[in-house]
């Protein structure tokens, strides 16, 4: 058996929701990770929103910080928001860290994690998701419908 075959080369996860309005900060970064894949609907473990909430304020100043400094703030934003300190190890937050740099929302400078470019995720989404990740996930799929025709084609 050869469990590399069955093993996407990328995937991404895309949910619509109500339009945004009315939605304290949080609440929207949730939403934005809901809707890109990066959070499951009902997930209580969401230190992700707090990983991109905290790089999105760092975006405002154009600053990168260490896995280190993310971890510290993640700790301070879930402390004021009166949430449970899950999820708050190291090496869950690296990992997390990897999850948005694989979706090229983060990028790693010298060691530090910043928005990507510091551009706006809007920007982000235009160009890295859209016309890079989904655009090649929809260009794979069209092979494999297209093949799979070309199958049932021939068996006729």
């Amino acid at each position: 058996m050869n469990i590399s075959r069955d093993t996407p080369l990328s995937e991404l996860t895309l949910r619509k929701y109500e339009k945004p309005m009315n939605l304290k900060e949080r609440e929207l970064i949730k939403k934005v990770c809901l809707t890109i894949g990066m959070l499951q609907p009902g997930d209580s473990r969401d230190v992700m929103v707090d990983v991109l909430q905290v790089l999105l304020r760092s975006k405002k100043k154009r600053k990168a910080l260490s896995a280190t400094e993310i971890e510290k703030k993640v700790i301070e934003n879930r402390k004021k928001h009166k949430l449970q300190l899950t999820g708050i190890a190291s090496s869950n937050i690296r990992r997390q860290l990897k999850r948005l740099k694989d979706l090229f929302i983060i990028e790693k400078v010298l060691n530090k994690y910043r928005i990507t470019e510091f551009m706006s995720l809007n920007e982000i989404y235009d160009q890295k998701i859209e016309k890079f990740v989904l655009q090649s996930i929809v260009q794979r799929a069209k092979e494999y419908f297209a093949k799979t025709d070309e199958l049932a084609d021939s068996r006729r």
